[in-house]
């Protein structure tokens, strides 16, 4: 009896995990946390000094958004599926909280002109550059995507290794809970 109540319980769980929409991100965010909270990394001032090569905005360095509002710095390729995937809610992002925060998003391993046909063909706004200076290892990405979001002072508040839904409201509460 024991035996087939455990068995049911398993078989219940697999079902759910497998063919309920929703519930695996739940357990995996739950059990699994994708995203990881660097409370004590920071990024000193000179490694901002990287040069960047704007797609769809103007050429700047990374020390010019370091000390004015949070930083979303995402590191992201055409070539990437994850990377495409969470493009439209980072828009929606963009385009509810562009006062609040500062975006950089760079492509990486990919030409110029692949990354301006990708965005004119989706008509994203969000401003994408291309680095011209070596990373520093604290922001250097290991997979793709890969954001950070930093606060004014370089502190890494959160470090995402994986596609999010960046639009959600808790994605939003946990912006606008920073930029206070």
């Amino acid at each position: 009896m024991k035996k087939n109540l455990i068995y049911l319980l398993i078989t219940a769980t697999l079902f759910a995990v497998l063919f309920v929409p929703g519930i695996k991100e739940k357990i995996s965010k739950q059990f699994f946390p994708v995203a990881a909270i660097e409370q004590s990394l920071t990024v000193d001032e000179a490694e901002y000094d990287i040069q960047l090569k704007g797609i769809n905005t103007a050429d700047t360095n990374l020390k010019n958004f370091r000390g004015k509002k949070l930083l979303f710095l995402n590191y992201w390729g055409t070539w990437c599926a994850p990377c495409q995937k969470e493009w439209p809610t980072i828009q929606n992002l963009y385009d509810a909280k562009k006062n609040k925060m500062d975006f950089v998003l760079i492509a990486m391993k990919d030409k110029e002109e692949d990354v301006l046909k990708f965005l004119k063909e989706n008509h994203y706004t969000v401003p994408v550059y291309i680095a011209e200076s070596p990373l520093p290892e604290k922001i250097l990405p290991k997979a793709f995507p890969t954001t950070f979001i930093l606060g004014k002072d370089g502190r890494i508040h959160l470090k995402e290794d994986f596609s999010k839904e960046w639009d959600t409201p808790e994605s939003q509460k946990f912006i606008d809970d920073l930029a206070r």
